[in-house]
């Protein structure tokens, strides 16, 4: 019993990771399911599933208006009350199986998503000491593939052993996301950052690196996450249990895998980790354009899944090239950044789709290979007056 007492278990660092928890509750039934739901239920093709995917990043593009809503209320009540929106939003979508239900649920769940996505980067980079970010940052991606993998192996005993309808694993997720939010808000603590933020946005020039990397990902993160699923149902034909099992594979090797990625970036450096992530996914992108095996295909998505847990050195990268009192606006500024392509690529590749699956790959390894050669001008050792090798 001695032992429980010297453990404090209302931390910040805690408290990210039990909001990690909730927020994958949530996301990861919406996207085990999304397209069998939305192709069974309200016959989308691809271009309906790109507009789809692009309304659901509007949200995201629109991120900075966090900074505004922090002249009200806090970051942390702020956070959990996106969490308690995406709930919402994720226990509404199995009753609206239409298309423009579908486009509705889908912003709703996708303002709380994004909204607690600033918020949690913040908080984070804020809470941390930037010697223990990227073992935090390692914990809760781990910490949400644990929760990932429950919930897809929930969903595969749901769908093929119980043969409970989808409708009422989408409501049981947004009620736990809730549940266990207001848990936390409940049980804990309001904690308070080292600096005081500013509450207006922030826009500066000695950051242009990262602002170019973040958009680059949210291009490439697109194309993975909305045509890389959406190829496994629509070529391989793989019904929503068979994708329930590849998602939590994925969510089982994440586990092991992103504590060593935070281990890594602390002995290697941001800049050798992002190097081997972007010249992995080029491989990856161009493997997936000329892909015609479904377990070829399979282990394409797992490594691609691999390689984008390496992406958040890029955080780690900013925490030490920003000053504290800009983290807030410039999280809600890189998201909007971030999600300046994610808008357009899912309706105009949807479209790129119906002609040649290929040409939307081929463009992804494009996006990997200017990330790659951008990733070399970050210097061994970042800091605030040394952003990139032409401070050094």
């Amino acid at each position: 019993m001695p032992i429980f007492r010297k453990i404090d278990w209302r931390r910040p660092e805690l408290l990210l990771i039990l909001l990690t928890i909730a927020l994958q509750l949530c996301f990861s039934t919406w996207q085990a399911l999304l397209n069998n739901f939305v192709t069974e239920r309200a016959a989308f093709g691809g271009v309906e599933i790109g507009i789809l995917q692009s309304l659901r990043e509007i949200p995201g593009f629109l991120s900075f208006g966090v900074i505004f809503l922090l002249l009200i209320v806090a970051e942390q009540p702020l956070a959990f009350v996106a969490l308690i929106i995406l709930g919402v939003g994720t226990a509404a979508t199995g009753f609206f199986p239409s298309e423009i239900g579908l486009y509705l649920t889908t912003v709703v769940m996708s303002i709380g998503f994004h909204y607690f996505e600033t918020l949690r980067q913040s908080l984070t980079l804020q809470w941390m000491d930037i010697k223990r970010t990227p073992i935090t940052l390692g914990r809760m991606t781990a910490a949400g593939s644990f929760a990932s993998l429950v919930v897809f192996g929930m969903i595969w005993l749901a769908l093929d052993v119980w043969n409970v309808d989808m409708i009422w694993i989408y409501l049981a997720a947004g009620v736990s996301t809730i549940g266990l939010t207001l848990a936390c808000w409940i049980a804990y603590p309001h904690f308070k950052g080292k600096s005081e933020q500013h509450k207006h946005l922030v826009f500066r020039r000695r950051y242009w690196l990262y602002y170019i990397l973040i958009f680059l990902w949210g291009a490439r993160r697109q194309i993975f996450v909305v045509f890389a699923g959406f190829l496994m149902v629509e070529k391989f034909h793989f019904d929503a249990a068979t994708m329930s099992l590849i998602f939590f594979t994925t969510s089982a090797m994440t586990i092991w895998f992103s504590p060593k990625v935070g281990r890594l970036i602390l002995r290697l450096g941001e800049r050798r980790i992002l190097i081997l992530e972007y010249s992995g996914l080029i491989v990856v992108f161009l493997s997936y354009a000329v892909v015609e095996t479904a377990w070829v295909a399979i282990i394409l998505y797992l490594l691609d899944h691999l390689f984008f847990a390496m992406s958040f050195a890029s955080k780690t990268y900013f925490q030490k090239i920003a000053s504290p009192q800009d983290i807030a606006s410039t999280s809600g500024v890189s998201f909007t950044i971030n999600h300046i392509a994610a808008v357009i690529i899912p309706v105009v590749f949807g479209h790129l789709w119906v002609n040649n699956h290929s040409w939307v790959f081929l463009a992804g390894a494009i996006l990997a290979t200017v990330s790659l050669v951008l990733a070399l001008l970050i210097p061994e050792n970042p800091r605030e007056g040394h952003e990139t090798i032409f401070q050094e």
